[in-house]
């Protein structure tokens, strides 16, 4: 029996291993078509180079050995070749594009799950994390990011807790310093236990692991400590297979994932302006019974409370369209999400949380709700985790301490519910970065029990062949019931409590809210009888027919609801709207006068002083004559309209 002439030859470049199989009379240059399908698409074919060893071997150029068969060299069957090459340069400032554009489904890398999307899909509803655009000098993402001026100025602070000197265990002068008094720093534990703060603030705990990634005197380069979780299948793998779900090695899958409670949070603290902002918004629940969700605009600012703190201050509450219910609510489309969020930024504010009711009254008549939420039932509903971790995937953080440009978010989600002693009460969440990137990677759904999440199985039953995902192991620990902590399988579902990280919320003790009215009707209220109109906004710029008084206008325009309903009549310009927010924003007389002077406000004053007039009812011929009871005033108007009391029965 003759032998096979055809043999397996294995082939290592810097992007991985491949196998082909090959016959022996086959010259080397026959096998460049099937080496390229096996390297990246900007490997340059003319400068592939065939070595025999890694380093230090025997180098030919592959298009040097045109005529050369595999047989004359002495390859054998399991032989292993080492290929260099260099890329493609670019052409005209651009990568190189492949010549087929034929129609093929969308790469994993196109869905937020790891799901091939087909055609007929719908794009996902959360947006990928936001990439750093690329800039021509070839900036790695955490040196071209922007930060925010309050984490610029954090990062800027040494955060150590001074510490007085101990009377009794010190032993130094008043100029000395020991172990006793020396300053602590921001991460430390007896900090955490004498102030009794569970949880590090964001930029304690960056200096607590950058003091162990980078250290300065070791003069070695810089390496962003953070690192965002990513729990889907890596696009792109270098190993040289086909992309998922096709092809997954080792080097792409993810990790089995470890649910632990976040050391850290965001945020440490949520402040509201004024208790009249929850006191406003509770009024539709109120009067309707329904429950009631709201987006809170504000800013944030240093916590003092916090080493190295940050806490979210909250100015006003808008109200998205929805349909309320006594259980819940559904969010409808936002069409002018983006104007407020405009108006917004000029006043200085953003989308900083939401806010949700979950109000059911006691039924006692005093007032009381119930408590729904305790220690033995659950804070925030799977339900709710997910959607607050589709909103903080929609508000990324961006930091230069990440190695992605962008670490967890900023977004604060509230729940205004009942607590143990049956009064009104508000409580602050953020859910964690591994929940976000769950939710985002779809690997866990929400559950009917509110106080377990699901984790997802592979295959749908409801989902074609084509449309599988690959789900990581997920565990978690607990503590059983001979007080032994072990580790247990999330599957089929896990507490919601490993997802959670709490917050601290109040009022200022000194008001300084940035918009000192509250007059102005909130929109999309229709349903309890509620609605914003012209007449409205006459009564509060203070304008009577062809009387305008300017001073309680200034005064009045700083209402946010009102700022919005001016911005959708569409008659002030887009700098006569930043004089108008930052008349609302500063409350000055100078920036107000100037209001005065533009165009548009004078537009605005015209329209309303036209709206707020009613014209004179013309008298009938046949009422020109007085009779018994009945008299007419000097401008013909019947007095019986004017009798303040009179009814009709």
């Amino acid at each position: 029996m003759p032998a096979s002439t055809v043999i397996t030859l294995r082939f290592e470049s810097r992007n991985g291993q491949f196998r082909l199989s090959v016959d022996l009379n086959t010259q080397f240059t026959d096998l460049l078509s099937k080496i390229l399908d096996n390297l990246p698409k900007d490997a340059d074919s003319r400068t592939i180079v065939l070595s025999n060893k890694p380093f230090g071997g025997e180098e030919r150029l592959l298009s040097s050995l045109k005529g050369v068969p595999i047989s004359r060299v002495g390859l054998r069957h399991g032989d292993k070749l080492y290929l260099k090459y260099d890329e493609q340069p670019p052409m005209n400032g651009h990568t190189t594009v492949p010549l087929s554009t034929t129609a093929q489904p969308h790469n994993s890398s196109n869905r937020l799950n790891g799901l091939p999307i087909l055609p007929t899909e719908d794009p996902p509803h959360i947006d990928p994390n936001p990439q750093t655009p690329a800039t021509d000098t070839g900036k790695r993402p955490w040196e071209t990011v922007q930060q925010s001026e309050l984490d610029n100025r954090l990062d800027k602070q040494d955060g150590k807790i001074i510490r007085r000197r101990d009377e009794k265990l010190c032993r130094h002068g008043p100029k000395g310093m020991c172990d006793y008094c020396m300053p602590l720093e921001p991460y430390d534990p007896k900090v955490l236990e004498e102030r009794k703060i569970k949880l590090l603030s964001f930029h304690s705990y960056l200096r607590k692991i950058n003091s162990a990634t980078n250290k300065p005197e070791l003069k070695s380069s810089y390496m962003p400590p953070l690192s965002e979780p990513y729990y889907r299948v890596k696009p792109d793998c270098p190993s040289g297979h086909p992309p998922w779900p096709d092809g997954i090695c080792t080097k792409c899958q993810p990790s089995a994932i470890t649910l632990q409670a976040q050391p850290f949070r965001m945020v440490d603290h949520v402040e509201f302006a004024s208790p009249e902002l929850i006191d406003k918004y509770l009024n539709f629940w109120r009067a309707s019974g329904a429950q009631r969700v709201g987006f809170l605009y504000g800013h944030y600012e240093e916590y003092q409370e916090v080493p190295l703190g940050i806490k979210a201050v909250i100015e006003a509450i808008y109200e998205p369209p929805q349909i309320d219910e006594i259980d819940g609510s559904t969010l409808q489309e936002w069409g002018n999400q983006k104007d407020v969020n405009e108006l917004a930024r000029l006043c200085g504010l953003q989308q900083v949380g939401v806010i949700f009711t979950d109000l059911i009254d006691a039924g006692t008549g005093d007032g009381k709700v119930i408590c729904k939420r305790h220690i033995d039932s659950y804070y925030l509903s799977s339900l709710e985790i997910a959607f607050a971790a589709r909103l903080q995937a929609q508000h990324p953080k961006p930091t230069k301490w990440s190695d992605t440009g962008y670490f967890g978010s900023d977004f604060v989600t509230c729940v205004v519910s009942g607590d143990e002693d049956g009064q009104i009460a508000i409580t602050a969440y953020q859910v964690s970065n591994s929940a976000v990137e769950m939710v985002r990677a779809n690997i866990v759904e929400p559950s009917a029990d509110p106080a377990v999440m699901l984790v997802q199985d592979e295959e749908d039953i409801d989902e074609t062949v084509s449309r599988t995902r690959y789900i990581p192991e997920v565990f978690y620990r607990r503590i059983n019931e001979y007080g032994a902590s072990v580790q247990e399988n999330a599957k089929p579902s896990f507490p919601v409590e490993y997802l959670l990280t709490t917050l601290t919320h109040g009022f200022p003790t000194e008001s300084s809210q940035m918009f000192n009215s509250s007059n102005f009707a909130i929109e999309n209220r229709d349903a309890i009888g509620q609605s914003q109109e012209l007449k409205q906004v006459t009564e509060q710029l203070g304008v009577k027919g062809s009387n305008i008084n300017g001073q309680k206008g200034l005064k009045s325009v700083s209402d946010f609801h009102l700022l919005c309903f001016i911005h959708n009549m569409g008659v002030l310009s887009r700098d006569e709207e930043a004089i108008l927010c930052r008349v609302a924003r500063t409350h000055d007389l100078g920036d107000g006068f100037q209001l005065l002077e533009t165009p548009g406000w004078a537009t605005l004053l015209a329209i309303l002083s036209e709206s707020g007039e009613r014209p004179l009812k013309r008298p009938s011929p046949s009422a020109l004559e007085p009779s018994d009871g009945y008299g007419f005033g000097p401008d013909g108007e019947q007095l019986a309209k004017r009798f303040k009391g009179a009814s009709l029965k």
